[in-house]
């Protein structure tokens, strides 16, 4: 104990200061309630949720992280950390947390010699982390397309994007993972995992390959580097005996970045479609996926989504694209819209084909901040006839308008399935799509109950030969952490009998729960779907 009576933070050695005079890492600030500063740092992406803690606490390294998580646990105060906030639930906003960590100031990113690999701050954005890596080095990660999201809590829960099918998912290239933990004695130490098979702490790099974000600690700093002998970046097994990523060349160790993407974009409005034509698009996007979605098709280095938008927004349709640099993308994106087009019937409203440089804001999505409620789900199959008429009944519902509501269906599959259920803590590596429900965003608390009664009916009605959740089977697969959603722990809206922690995490979830036994023994990090200690 110190003198002050706050138990010791293990503090990581303090590099000398540089010769060149460089400043000091930022902060610690620290803003409380009546600071002008203060509530423009709560601010979310889902404004649903505002917590009003004590304060927050804006740091600059682990080091500065391990103190403030030190004197938090000595006070009893509940922590939360944020590096993008775009959690979809309040786990960083819960009226409980009194210290809200802020680590956006953490997102450089630089290359690491000593461990070959990119050093990237917990506190980067998606976008920050993309520009830097293909300015510096012409690579990348496959990680998702909205560059406002913060890496913190992407990458803990799997990650995944529009070059994930290429080259599998974010966490299948994260090397290390740097994190101040907790133990029994209530005494914060900065602990740095590798997936070195050696490693004594490699459960905790495990723990954060799919586990999701505020678990088991506070992640400071992520490495980079695509697995030892993965071709051109890609997961190990890669037929094109291309070198890996077992070199000392930055250049070779993660991904390829594409130099440019080419995608096709084709719309219908929706007025020209009934129920017999919106279940044939549907179908038809689904079964191509079921045909080529395993890890050696060519048709792995497409991604695509289907916007199936709400009646109301006028018109829905489909996006298809790859990296330019693929010898004989156009015949494949071709291919791909012939097959969801065929049996339609009815013009589309438009049919685009671009070439847009990689760091293109038209290739990213950037959704507005607002209040919304969404639901995820994967599907090993396509949806069965009796989910289909569910999807057109409530898309279609003239009871209920709003432009923003949609299901979008991801591609999926690909190299995501060519690592083992149990090699990374991401469960699923069988699925070949995801389904992301969403409400989009609104304005006022007064619309609350209106967009998300509407949200919990298409949900329930869609999943509800399996208690209103997409429990493990033929054709669901469960659903995807980084897509929180608080329902799925409420009986009232899961009544599979099925819990929560099998539909997030399956098989994989007991050994999650040792881990957080080993490193947060006193379930310092915790929220409202975190990884419960063992019984």
């Amino acid at each position: 104990m110190s003198a002050a009576g706050v138990p010791a933070v293990a503090r990581p050695a303090r590099a000398a200061p540089p010769a060149d005079g460089c400043e000091r890492p930022f902060g610690p600030v620290v803003i409380g309630p009546g600071d002008p500063r203060y509530d423009s740092l709560l601010l979310s992406h889902n404004r649903r949720f505002r917590g009003r803690p004590q304060s927050v606490q804006v740091v600059g390294s682990a080091e500065q992280v391990a103190e403030v998580v030190g004197r938090a646990v000595a006070t009893g105060r509940r922590i939360a950390v944020r590096s993008g906030g775009h959690c979809l639930e309040n786990f960083t906003a819960s009226p409980e947390v009194e210290t809200l960590i802020d680590l956006s100031p953490m997102s450089g990113v630089t290359y690491d010699e000593r461990r070959r690999a990119f050093a990237v701050g917990a506190g980067a954005t998606l976008g920050q982390v993309y520009k830097a890596l293909f300015t510096g080095w012409g690579v990348t990660i496959p990680a998702g397309s909205c560059p406002s999201v913060g890496v913190g809590g992407h990458i803990t829960g799997g990650g995944y994007g529009f070059l994930s099918r290429r080259y599998g998912l974010a966490a299948d290239h994260l090397y290390a993972v740097e994190v101040v933990v907790v133990d029994a004695s209530g005494r914060a130490r900065v602990v740095v995992a590798t997936r070195d098979a050696g490693d004594p702490e490699r459960d905790l790099w495990w723990a954060h390959t799919g586990g999701g974000g505020g678990n088991f600690g506070v992640v400071t700093r992520f490495w980079l580097r695509s697995p030892d002998g993965a071709p051109d970046g890609a997961p190990d097994g890669a037929p094109d005996g291309s070198p890996g990523a077992d070199g000392t060349d930055p250049a070779r160790l993660l991904p390829k970045a594409p130099a440019a993407m080419r995608r096709r974009i084709v719309m219908w409005p929706w007025e020209s479609m009934d129920e017999k034509t919106f279940s044939r698009l549907l179908r038809n996007y689904c079964d191509w996926y079921e045909a080529n979605s395993a890890p050696s098709s060519p048709y792995a280095a497409l991604w695509g989504v289907l916007l199936a938008s709400h009646r109301s927004a006028g018109q829905l349709g489909f996006i298809v694209g790859g990296d330019a640099g693929v010898a004989g993308v156009e015949s494949l994106m071709a291919a791909h819209a012939k097959a969801v087009t065929a049996g339609i019937g009815i013009e589309p409203a438009s049919d685009t084909l671009e070439l847009l440089p990689y760091l293109d804001e038209a290739n990213w999505v950037n959704e507005p901040a607002g209040r919304s409620k969404n639901k995820a789900a994967d599907l090993r199959k396509g949806f069965t006839d009796r989910q289909i008429a569910a999807v057109y009944r409530h898309l279609s519902r003239e009871d209920y308008t709003n432009p923003g509501a949609n299901l979008s269906l991801t591609g999926y599959g690909g190299r995501i399935n060519a690592v083992a259920s149990d090699a990374t803590a991401t469960a699923t590596r069988d699925a070949i799509l995801r389904a992301y429900f969403t409400t989009g965003g609104w304005a006022s608390p007064d619309d609350d109950a209106r967009h998300i009664g509407w949200m919990r009916d298409f949900y329930r009605d869609v999943y509800a030969d399996s208690g209103g959740v997409p429990v493990d089977g033929p054709v669901n697969a469960g659903s995807y952490i980084n897509y929180a959603d608080a329902d799925l722990a409420d009986p009232k809206w899961n009544t599979s009998g099925i819990s929560w922690e099998t539909l997030y995490y399956k098989g994989n979830h007991p050994r999650l729960q040792k881990i957080k036994k080993r490193y947060d023994p006193r379930d310092v990090f915790r929220h409202t779907l975190s990884v419960r200690l063992p019984k």
